[in-house]
């Protein structure tokens, strides 16, 4: 077996690293007041060669790229929420998605995330499990046909979508992923596997990994605290006091061995995004040093 520096060479894979290192999108409080400019210093500094957009980015695809230029790095993935499974949101989904991709590609982006967050209770101050949406079949019927038209927007306009399951989401699960996969179409929805989501969500990213290798179109590669998914599941915590308390870390950190779910992604012919993620309050955990151990953990495994 050729080790993985062949298989997943720097001509097939690129890495990337998610800005939840150093503030959050979701919980602006979870900050330290770092700015757009130190982040993707950093970012570049830690060996990185992309990025995801965030809150704090200027919205101005011209300046924006400029920033991502001079450090040497491109977009990995913006974000779009979707909402197809409440009512009279569907067009507006779509044109929201249609925003997203139009910046994308001013910036010479090709790859596009979207999640499904009608009655999520991620954002919520409520259990992040017991309180997650459980979709109606005409909900599942609203969501992937959806996402199959977001799927051909995208792929006519030369680029990917792949779907991110989430924590306190009705695509949470390996159950959910299961059934939105049998349910779109493979040409147009491709799977964003998130090692983390899927580990605090009770499910073996690993086996996930074994299981849609042929159909993933993007990674996220985070870990997780066990002891935390622990606490969360024993006191009904919310997903922004999970944050808080540390659940997710990276690769190189935590529970989760990757060199298995990269191995699998090599048997598959992977090509595309390899993106560290871990939101962590950047108050307790700093982001470069994170960002650095992530990376030093990679050259191991990867080979470079």
């Amino acid at each position: 077996m050729r080790d993985l520096a062949d298989r997943l060479s720097p001509d097939k894979v690129k890495l990337g690293v998610c800005c939840t290192l150093w503030w959050n999108d979701d919980f602006p409080t979870i900050d330290a007041g770092i700015t757009f400019g130190q982040a993707v210093s950093e970012m570049a500094l830690a060996g990185f060669q992309g990025c995801s957009i965030g809150h704090k980015y200027p919205s101005d695809a011209a300046e924006l790229k400029a920033a991502l230029d001079l450090r040497g790095l491109s977009v990995s993935e913006p974000w779009t929420s979707t909402y197809f499974t409440i009512g009279k949101m569907r067009q507006r989904t779509i044109a929201a998605f249609e925003e997203t991709l139009a910046h994308v590609k001013a910036l010479g982006g090709n790859e596009l995330v979207v999640a499904e967050f009608g009655a999520s209770s991620h954002l919520l101050p409520v259990d992040v499990f017991a309180n997650r949406p459980v979709f109606t079949d005409a909900q599942w019927d609203a969501l992937t046909s959806g996402l199959d038209e977001l799927g051909k927007i995208a792929g006519s306009a030369g680029m990917k979508l792949s779907y991110h399951h989430h924590m306190g989401t009705g695509v949470m699960t390996r159950a959910d992923v299961d059934r939105l996969m049998a349910s779109t179409d493979p040409d147009l929805v491709h799977l964003l596997l998130d090692t983390g989501h899927m580990a605090f969500a009770g499910d073996d990213p690993l086996d996930v990994a074994r299981a849609y290798a042929d159909r993933i179109g993007h990674v996220h590669l985070k870990s997780i605290r066990p002891e935390v998914v622990s606490r969360v599941r024993e006191e009904g915590l919310s997903f922004q006091e999970a944050i808080e308390l540390g659940v997710f870390t990276v690769p190189g950190d935590g529970a989760i061995d990757f060199r298995p779910i990269l191995e699998t992604l090599a048997d598959a012919h992977y090509q595309g995004w390899l993106v560290v993620e871990a939101e962590q309050d950047p108050n307790k955990a700093v982001p470069l040093e994170y960002a650095k151990h992530a990376r030093a953990y990679l050259a191991d495994v990867l080979g470079w």
